[in-house]
């Protein structure tokens, strides 16, 4: 019976202090978010040709707006122009194959603004060598999967790297600043992986500017900053808006080679 006052009394507590508190969220006007690649991979020659456009959404939105209606083309330096269709929840695709030397635009229309970015295709060389440790961390009993390549000598190489499993991803984007000519070896490990887990490995070529860009951003998103925290800094890319510059766009566009290799830990 006691312990039925104490709770009954805790609860009148509560409600007699309870407060209607209006909360005011930001309203400002969604941003064009555009996610433009291209990648052509090194073993066989496939091309993937990918835009994917969507806008911010509202500050406790469940859901990312995807853009389904606009206008999506490039056109090369040679003057063909290859328009993309929209095949579903904001990506469009089409029928494209970049030639090495050749600068290819991206132009994209939607709500009367058009927005426009210009690269070329990026080199890289293959993935090699997968190796496994399974006496890795700073414990000694964690597995580690090192993956290799050979970077070419006497030029300046950019790369953005991945790691991908169900046990976690890793991100990284470097330069051969401190490498250049030689091996390079790039190490996934996560706490809990396993034998049988599978880990696919990816290297694109970029370029200097994609290289900044997604450093900046892979650096901002590891600070540990939660879903709902105000991000830093606003990072752009390389698309702009000819229309209205002070509604740029977010994202990036780039024509990569990819090695790829898929690891199954053992």
């Amino acid at each position: 019976m006691k312990n039925t006052f104490i709770l009954l009394l805790i609860a009148i507590s509560l409600w007699s202090c309870e407060e209607v508190i209006e909360v005011e969220l930001d309203t400002t006007a969604p941003r064009l978010v555009i996610d433009a690649s291209i990648n052509i991979l090194l073993d066989d020659g496939s091309v993937t040709p990918k835009i994917k456009l969507s806008e911010t959404a509202p500050f406790f939105g469940n859901e990312v707006p995807p853009v389904t209606n606009a206008i999506v083309s490039i056109t090369s330096d040679n003057n063909e122009v290859f328009m993309f269709e929209h095949q579903g929840d904001g990506e469009y695709t089409t029928a494209i194959v970049p030639q090495l030397g050749v600068n290819y635009t991206l132009k994209i229309i939607h709500n009367d603004e058009t927005y426009t970015a210009t690269t070329s295709l990026q080199t890289v060389v293959p993935l090699e060598e997968v190796t496994q440790n399974n006496e890795g961390g700073f414990t000694g009993d964690m597995i580690e999967v090192e993956i290799s390549f050979t970077d070419p000598s006497n030029e300046n190489n950019y790369y953005f790297f991945e790691g991908l499993s169900d046990r976690g991803d890793l991100r990284d984007s470097f330069s051969d600043e401190f490498f250049s000519g030689n091996t390079f070896q790039a190490i996934y490990f996560a706490d809990d992986i396993e034998p049988d887990d599978v880990i696919s490995f990816s290297l694109y070529g970029v370029d200097e500017q994609f290289y900044n860009f997604m450093f900046a951003l892979l650096q901002q998103s590891s600070d540990g900053g939660g879903p709902f925290e105000t991000q830093p800094a606003t990072i752009r890319g390389n698309i702009i808006n000819e229309t209205n510059t002070d509604n740029y766009p977010l994202g990036y566009f780039r024509i990569s080679e990819l090695s790829k290799i898929v690891y199954t830990v053992e």
